[in-house]
């Protein structure tokens, strides 16, 4: 154990964290994304949301001040009435961790392919739709 981590975050992930670079991106994905599909490394955080889990890695993690947006969301498909209100939650935790940028919205299959890029994933068991996010990191001061 150490102090100031996040007791939600388990040694792999912080690992994953540790090792990643300015620029690599983390996916947290909600109980519906095909995380182990996308061919990256997955750390499973069962029995989570993603609201907790996004506010516990922005402990750690600093988001890319250099694009312009450091965060994603996959956009909802249209013709869906989904209204993907956990976005709300999204924007005040990444105020609360400094980032008042819109996050960037990305369509359902390009969110896919871009998974498929990323340093690793995340996936929880969050229940509600849309709920997935990318986290672009930043530079460590």
């Amino acid at each position: 154990m150490l102090n100031k981590i996040p007791k939600i975050l388990p040694a792999e992930l912080v690992h994953l964290m540790m090792n990643m670079g300015h620029g690599d991106e983390l996916i947290i994905g909600d109980g519906n994304f095909p995380a182990e599909a996308q061919g990256v490394p997955v750390v499973h955080l069962d029995g989570h949301g993603v609201p907790e889990i996004l506010d516990a890695i922005l402990e750690l993690m600093p988001l890319d001040s250099y694009v312009a947006s450091p965060t994603a969301i996959m956009e909802v498909v249209p013709g869906d009435p989904i209204v993907p209100v956990i976005w709300d939650e999204y924007r005040a935790i990444l105020k609360r961790h400094g980032c008042a940028i819109e996050p960037e919205h990305v369509e359902r299959f390009a969110f896919y392919d871009r998974a498929k890029t990323a340093f690793c994933i995340v996936a929880s068991s969050e229940a509600a739709q849309y709920a997935n996010i990318i986290l672009k990191k930043g530079i460590v001061k």
